[in-house]
């Protein structure tokens, strides 16, 4: 059974930086995607960021390019979403989750951590 659990949420500025941890196990195989996603007050979970398992290769939401990074640390089990320049639309809670396609949408991921909390002041 995949499990997930994150870490790394909290208040942070305007224009400050955080960094996300996923501590991913159970998993069959590599042949895996491990996305970031995040859902604020009233709005629908959007998907960030996700990263393979076997290449690594990565994909991102155009609302967050060239401000967030996904990495992965395979002999840790981990993945790491580095938010850089965070805005305050970026406050919401964080959930990293795992599917066997490469995909921003939530439908498709089917295991789930239990999300971490991320507010950003102005």
């Amino acid at each position: 059974e995949v499990q997930l659990v994150e870490s790394g949420g909290g208040l942070v500025q305007a224009g400050g930086s955080l960094r996300l941890s996923c501590a991913a196990s159970g998993f069959p195989s590599d042949d895996y995607y491990i996305g970031w996603f995040r859902q604020a007050p009233g709005k629908e979970r959007e998907g960030v960021a996700c990263i393979s398992r076997d290449d690594g290769h990565t994909y991102y939401d155009d609302s967050v390019k060239g401000r967030f990074t996904i990495s992965s640390d395979n002999a840790k089990n981990t993945v790491y979403l580095q938010m850089n320049s965070l805005k305050w639309e970026d406050t919401a809670v964080y959930y990293c989750a795992a599917s066997p396609w490469k995909s921003l949408l939530s439908e498709v991921y089917t295991a789930w951590g239990q999300g971490t909390q991320v507010l950003v002041s102005s």
